[in-house]
């Protein structure tokens, strides 16, 4: 079982939340909040800063979090995912898009109005916990579980615990 820790960039301004959108091994295309898998051994906060900025070229120097924390267990695919989101207090630079990965295509702010019809392609464990902390903007972190059913991206179902 592959044990997998991601880090979220919750990153806002006057003009909305940044969202990137990824090009999966599959060719399809969803969107999320910048961020990624963070090495062994990297302090999450550090691995975090280092992913935004090869995503999107934006520094982060202060964060606030964890907003939430998302498990996600997927024993037919053999990994198991803890995500855990933080907001960007203080960032600079220029939105720029060079991911030496090649996962990140675009970056923009998107406004309040376009989450969900940016978001609804993506995977749950990401959409709803995104979602609902924009909606309510709780003080304290939340907790998600999620379970995954299936043995490939297209044929797997998920379930919220």
């Amino acid at each position: 079982m592959r044990d997998w820790l991601v880090g979220g960039a919750v990153i806002e301004t006057d003009e909305g939340i940044l969202l990137v959108r990824n090009r999966r091994r599959d060719g399809s295309h969803d969107w999320s909040t910048p961020g990624g898998v963070i090495e062994d051994g990297e302090d999450l906060l550090v691995g975090l800063a280092r992913e935004v900025e090869e995503e999107t070229g934006l520094v982060v120097t202060e964060w606030a979090g964890p907003l939430y924390e998302v498990r996600i267990l997927a024993p037919q695919m053999g990994w198991r995912l803890r995500v855990e989101a933080h907001r960007a207090v203080v960032f600079s630079g220029d939105l720029t898009v060079h991911d030496p990965d090649g996962i990140v295509v675009d970056a923009r702010f998107v406004a309040a109005n376009a989450h969900e019809e940016h978001l609804r392609s993506c995977s749950p464990w990401v959409r709803e916990p995104l979602m609902e902390w924009l909606s309510e903007r709780w003080e304290m972190q939340r907790g998600f579980a999620y379970d995954v059913v299936g043995q490939d991206r297209s044929s797997m179902k998920v379930t919220r615990r």
